[in-house]
């Protein structure tokens, strides 16, 4: 396996990793770490592959300058190497919403988290601020972040798609999203899914970065409309 860095915005820089047994053309785990004063990553993928992602941040810049560490939801995928990166870079504190950290970090952060509410987080030149996001894609703690600075949304599972395509695009991924939902039936078809995409859809994002599959430029908003739309015929068909 190979593990890539691409720079999808200033200084967010995409680390991606396709492991080919998972799908068919294989399926991408991606981490994104936002270089500033106070260095952010979203994703700290299994800890299979701590040895392939901790090089690559290492590319970046030093392990040790690490400073945050979150992700959408506790599952292997987004947060197994959260106590490996503790360990090595000591200055690092995971930051989440209030619900998972009662529920889940709380006991499996071998340091305690640090709890996000509605204040954003400032890393030096940008501000991130956290959205709780229950259920959506799945899981109850689930909750995204938004870049105000670059109009950037870290966009966690939604627009999954599988094989290995390019870092960044502005080609639709909506219809590769859909068909990857075809297979996986990831998402929670709840009551507050479409409310939930339309509310990210108004913060207007031109850059989603999409944890498994290329990441979008373009009309963000448009984009998980579209998704939406996907998943209401989705629910009708299973009606």
């Amino acid at each position: 396996m190979e593990t890539k860095i691409d720079e999808i915005a200033p200084d967010v820089f995409r680390i991606s990793t396709v492991v080919p047994e998972v799908a068919p053309g294989g399926f991408g785990f991606n981490q994104f770490l936002v270089r500033d004063e106070e260095p952010f990553l979203f994703h700290t993928g299994m800890r299979q592959l701590y040895p392939l992602v901790s090089d690559a941040i290492g590319r970046i810049l030093p392990l040790q300058d690490l400073r945050w560490i979150s992700f959408a939801h506790v599952e292997a995928d987004e947060c197994g190497a959260m106590n490996l990166l503790l360990r090595d870079a000591p200055r690092a504190e995971v930051v989440h919403g209030a619900l998972a950290c009662m529920v889940s970090l709380n006991d499996l952060a071998d340091r305690p988290p640090h709890v996000i509410g509605d204040e954003t987080l400032d890393l030096g030149s940008r501000r991130l601020r956290f959205l709780p996001t229950p259920h959506v894609p799945h899981n109850w703690e689930s909750g995204l972040w938004y870049d105000e600075t670059n109009e950037l949304l870290f966009a966690g599972d939604l627009l999954t798609q599988i094989g290995d395509g390019p870092a960044l695009t502005s080609d639709d991924i909506v219809e590769s999203a859909l068909r990857a939902e075809e297979i996986f039936h990831s998402t929670a078809l709840s009551a507050d899914l479409a409310p939930t995409l339309e509310r990210l859809a108004q913060l207007q994002p031109t850059t989603l970065a999409v944890m498994h599959g290329s990441s979008f430029q373009g009309n963000g908003a448009t984009a998980l409309r579209a998704l939406a739309s996907g998943y209401a015929a989705a629910a009708a068909d299973q009606a």
